[in-house]
């Protein structure tokens, strides 16, 4: 009989059971990890409360091929059990996985835009996931943690990643006046990207209070509320000077439209938050002035992981952000705190720990 292991298997929306079941065997190309913490995001609580739409509980999904009950968990690390005999990994490694696996072969693999994949899937989205007790995990998605960084840090190095992909694409140049429109996770991960990256003065806009404070902590030059007039706000700070790039990080329907308002002639947007509805937009402005729109996805994980462990090892990010971990039992209450708007930073699920 093969072994066991608690695991978190999701059903459907507000249905996620604490089951034992078969512990993976990894496959070619595989290495198996034991979790030691494994995060949660605004996609886990979007499945949780109105799913299944990402998880293909339902649907099969055309690349990974899973259809039915999931392991969610796409933001995990761990510790190798079996290495991958074609791999430089070794049992007792210490490891953080990107999740997202790619053929490595099809045109955008071979521009090094791997996450655009054609046959792209995503562990803990896609096909069982890191809220278990082991994970069977392609080799290509682990890159090796730090000696000393903490677990609850380098718990962060998947969603730090994403950050960091966003402030590539976001395309600032040294010297550049950049405005970052959130101060939640993802807006702290793209600015902390921002800080790695280059020289810009940093702007962040959001609600006065602890997600402000943590902004200027993290190397904003200024911060910014809201407000109706928040173009002219962003011009007059700035010395009546247009910033040169607007990130907008928030997902706030109206804040699309404010970045377009606010960004200089010429200028960048970057949209990073995702609107529930479609925003509105002002093409006519965009095309006269010749404003570049650019989105963003998931990471690289060849280049943005390996420089989100190297954050987290050389920076306090980690103490600003991370929770003391709760096992498999509170994931539920978990994602509904996130869902609430009840979490600051990012909460850590130990597989290992009691489920009561």
């Amino acid at each position: 009989m093969l072994p066991r292991m608690k695991a978190a298997v999701y059903y459907g929306a507000r249905d996620i059971r604490l089951e034992e079941v078969a512990v993976p065997t990894p496959g070619t190309g595989e290495t198996l990890v034991r979790v030691l913490r494994s995060g949660i995001c605004g996609t886990d609580a979007a499945e949780w409360l109105n799913g299944p739409k990402v998880f293909p509980v339902e649907h099969r999904h055309p690349h990974s091929r899973h259809l039915g009950p999931m392991i969610p968990g796409h933001e995990f690390v761990g510790e190798i059990v079996t290495a991958d005999p074609d791999s430089d990994l070794a049992e007792g490694d210490l490891v953080a996985s990107g999740a997202g696996v790619w053929c490595g072969n099809c045109r955008r693999c071979r521009e090094g835009r791997t996450n655009q994949c054609v046959r792209y899937k995503t562990l803990g989205l896609n096909l069982d996931g890191g809220m278990a007790e082991f994970v069977s995990v392609p080799s290509i998605t682990l890159r090796p943690i730090p000696a000393g960084l903490p677990l609850d840090h380098a718990g962060l190095a998947q969603p730090l990643a994403v950050g960091i992909h966003a402030a590539r694409r976001a395309g600032a140049r040294d010297g550049d006046n950049v405005v970052v429109i959130g101060a939640g996770a993802i807006g702290s991960f793209v600015l902390a990207g921002l800080d790695y990256l280059g020289d810009f003065d940093i702007t962040v806009v959001d609600f006065p209070g602890s997600r402000l404070d943590r902004a200027a902590r993290l190397g904003a030059a200024r911060c910014l509320s809201p407000s109706p007039a928040l173009a002219d706000d962003v011009c007059d700070a700035l010395g009546g000077r247009k910033p040169d790039v607007v990130i907008e990080a928030s997902g706030a329907p109206t804040q699309l439209a404010q970045a377009l308002a606010m960004v200089t002639d010429g200028g960048r947007i970057q949209a990073v938050g995702i609107p529930k509805d479609n925003p509105a937009l002002d093409i006519h402005s965009m095309v006269f002035r010749e404003i570049t729109l650019d989105t963003t996805l998931a990471h690289l994980c060849d280049t943005d992981l390996p420089a989100a462990l190297d954050i987290l090892a050389d920076t306090p990010l980690g103490n600003e952000f991370a929770e003391t971990p709760v096992g498999l039992g509170h994931l539920g209450a978990s994602l509904d705190r996130l869902a609430g708007g009840q979490v600051e930073g990012k909460i850590l699920i130990d597989p290992s720990m009691a489920s009561d």
